[in-house]
């Protein structure tokens, strides 16, 4: 029977934008399996580290290689992803303390033995005693790397397709973030249902 003792690293895609979700990933392997999972992943020919300084390109890469090795169960991964409303109505701590009691909470994972690896001030919850945050641990830890190009593609997909619902912003260019062009056109056709109230204000 194989141990049900876990390494996961958690990241987030979406704390800083003006409209979009906040997405949380979560990348996991046995313990016993993570030498040969590093070995997997030294061999791709790709480089590994913080997603947003890989190429669109590159992401899609690494994360076409996690769907391949969760289809053949060398890891699990997952997300969750919580709206505007709910971030203008939670607040952005509570949003993410939401996010990640439920990627563990759906998850087969024993809080008295997987250890956490959470990038900047992330936390887990308390029954989760093997923690550790890693001050940009998605530049020096590979499964918090892993969880933060998860998290970002699949919140830049969800923003494209947003886009189609309101071309009018252009999500798919800026993806939600306050650039010039984004404030220029919040100011000419003024809030949608997607853009967080709470921010814009800021």
């Amino acid at each position: 029977m194989k141990s049900n003792k876990y390494l996961i690293g958690i990241d987030e895609a979406g704390r800083g934008p003006l409209a979009g979700p906040l997405v949380f990933s979560l990348v996991a392997v046995r313990e016993g399996d993570y030498d040969n999972f590093l070995k997997e992943i030294s061999s791709f020919n790709i480089p590994l580290r913080d997603s947003k300084k890989l190429s669109l390109k590159m992401r899609l890469k690494w994360r076409k290689f996690l769907y391949q090795q969760r289809k053949e169960k060398k890891i699990i991964f997952s997300y969750k992803s919580i709206r505007a409303q709910r971030i203008d109505n939670l607040g952005l701590i509570k949003s993410s303390k939401f996010c990640i009691n439920c990627l563990l909470s759906c998850s087969d994972f024993s809080p008295l033995e997987s250890k956490i690896l959470l990038d900047g001030g992330l936390k887990a919850p308390v029954e989760y005693i093997f923690q550790e945050t890693i001050i940009k641990g998605d530049e020096k830890e590979p499964l918090i790397s892993l969880a933060s190009i998860i998290a970002k593609t699949t919140r830049d997909i969800k923003l494209c397709h947003l886009a189609k619902k309101f071309p009018e912003y252009g999500f798919e260019k800026h993806k939600g973030y306050g650039t010039k062009e984004h404030r220029q056109r919040i100011e000419y056709y003024g809030l949608c249902p997607e853009h967080r109230r709470s921010f814009v204000r800021k």
